[in-house]
Order: structure tokens, then C-alpha cells, then sequence
């Protein structure tokens, strides 16, 4: 499973540096774009404050991948305990996701799995059409996403982050706030825009997931190996020991036997 887990990561991790530059200058543009149009212009920068929100946890298909899913189901059932329960919706990706909020009774609005093993581009617009129709529409006021960010091999550190609104770069009060020249138009740009970021954002985080599970199963398995050698090694120790004491403990009474009946003979 190291062995396996190994040749995918490497794949996962070319699939994710490469598309973190990508990601990253989406991001950037939509925020300073955000920053100098109304948020009345797109619906998907219109912001409400009635308080329902849409989480989306990303977890694993699979376990044996040491605190992986642990760590992303604590992080989100955290962040369920901070806001109201009937206020909030769930999307789960990933089986180990489903399966822990369907034991505790939670109502799960939609869930997505068996596909990380074949992620393409399309499983995120997938996944971001249904977001999109559920901001757009006035069913939900903000969306967030919680998962496992891939730092290294050994490193991977639970995200949250918030996809729906949009959010506004950081205005500088020094460098004054210069328009974009639009062409088509702002309508039309935003449409076609908004809608291709949301969906990058989403297969970020699905990507980023993934090299992190993939990570986290190769270092399980190898600390799993390692303590498999030891215990094998100490339970060998433990035969040969008792073993040795059996041995001995058949010569002495062989010699025993054979010492009383010198006796006897004599």
C-alpha cells in the first residue's frame, strides 16, 4: 500500500503544483475585480446576512491513511458547533465524510464519492453547478469549504475557506482604486468569469485533497511497516525465549530420568 500510494502521490503532486499558479491568479484577479464592481452586478457576489450557510467536507473515500479524515471531520464538526444547526447545510465529499454524519443524524443536502481514484475537471463542475444554483437562488448566503490542504509528504493542514460570496481583495489606502476597461461589458465578462472560478476553486480543493490523502497513506503505511518489523522482531525474541525454556527444561528431565535409573540399577 506504500508502494502504491507512493506512485500516485507523484502524479497527484505534479497535478496540484501545477495548477496551484493557476488557481492562486483566479483568485487574485476575481478579488480585485469584485473590489471595483457592485455586488449587485452577479449574483454570485451579492451578499446576505441571514445566516444560512453551506459547508462542503472534503474527506476520503478509504481509510488507513493515519489522521487524515480524522483531522478534517474534527475541524468541521467544529465549525458546525459555532453556527445554528437548522441554518446550515451539508455537502459531504468523500465516503469516510458520509458515513460520520450519517450516524450522528445529520441531514446531508447532497454527497459526491467513489470518484477520487478517477478526478477529473468535470467531478468539480459537477460540484460547483450545485453550489452555484444553491447561492444564486437565495437558498443559502455563504459557502465554505473545509479539506486537507497538501503541504509535503508528511504535512497536510485542514483549510477553510470561504468560496461563495466572492471575496473582495484588500483595498490599499495608499494606492488609489483604478477601474478595468471592459470589453465585451462588466455584465458579460462577470458571467462568464465567476462561474470558471468557482469550479477552479472547487478542483483546487478536491486536488489538494487528494495529494494530502495520498501523502497521509504513504507515511501511515510506512510507520505501519516499521511497527510491524518491531513487533515481529519482539515476538521472536519472546518464542525463542520460551522455546529455549522448554528445551531445558526436556533435559532436565531426561537427565533426571536417566540419573534415577543409574540408581536403581545400582
Amino acid at each position: 500500500m506504500k508502494l502504491v500510494a507512493a506512485a500516485k502521490l507523484r502524479r497527484a503532486q505534479e497535478r496540484i503544483l501545477e495548477a496551484r499558479p493557476y488557481a492562486s491568479k483566479m483568485s487574485g484577479l476575481l478579488g480585485n475585480l469584485a473590489l471595483r464592481v457592485s455586488p449587485e452586478q452577479h449574483p454570485l457576489l451579492a451578499r446576505r446576512e441571514t445566516g444560512r450557510r453551506m459547508v462542503v467536507i472534503i474527506a476520503a473515500d478509504k481509510g488507513l491513511c493515519g489522521a487524515f479524515n480524522t483531522n478534517v471531520l474534527r475541524r468541521s464538526i467544529e465549525f458546525i458547533r459555532q453556527s445554528e444547526e437548522a441554518a446550515l447545510t451539508l455537502v459531504v465529499v468523500g465516503r469516510k465524510a458520509r458515513d460520520h454524519y450519517r450516524r450522528r443524524g445529520f441531514t446531508i443536502k447532497s454527497e459526491m464519492i467513489g470518484f477520487f481514484d478517477r478526478l477529473a475537471y468535470a467531478h468539480a463542475r459537477e460540484l460547483s453547478t450545485r453550489l452555484i444554483e444553491a447561492y444564486a437562488s437565495g437558498e443559502v448566503d455563504e459557502v465554505r469549504l473545509i479539506y486537507n490542504e497538501f503541504r509535503s509528504v508528511a504535512v497536510q493542514r485542514v483549510v477553510r475557506v470561504q468560496l461563495l460570496p466572492v471575496e473582495s481583495a484588500e483595498a490599499s489606502p495608499e494606492a488609489p482604486v483604478v477601474d478595468y476597461l471592459y470589453e465585451p461589458s462588466p455584465d458579460g465578462i462577470l458571467a462568464a468569469l465567476l462561474p470558471k472560478h468557482v469550479t477552479t476553486q472547487v478542483y483546487r480543493a478536491l486536488m489538494e485533497s487528494l495529494a494530502a490523502e495520498y501523502g497521509a497513506r504513504m507515511t501511515a503505511m510506512d510507520a505501519a511497516t516499521k511497527n510491524a518489523q518491531e513487533m515481529i522482531e519482539l515476538l521472536t525474541i519472546q518464542y525463542n525465549k520460551a522455546r529455549q525454556e522448554r528445551i531445558t527444561k526436556e533435559l532436565l528431565d531426561i537427565v533426571g530420568g536417566a540419573e534415577a535409573l543409574r540408581k536403581a540399577a545400582e
